[in-house]
């Protein structure tokens, strides 16, 4: 991401686990293409479709 852009304009995506918006990190710089949750909580309390 350049330097300079407003938190308005950060990309967003939905976690997949409780599906609310999250915004762009700055960890996440390198893999944003692969980020599915918004936090490690969401990422541990996986849902499991059977």
């Amino acid at each position: 991401m350049p330097k300079g852009i407003k938190k308005k304009n950060l990309p967003q995506k939905t976690c997949v686990s409780c599906n609310r918006p999250f915004t762009w990190r700055k960890k996440w710089e390198r893999d944003w293409e692969d980020v599915k949750y918004c936090s490690d909580r969401c990422k541990n309390q996986k849902i499991i479709a059977i």
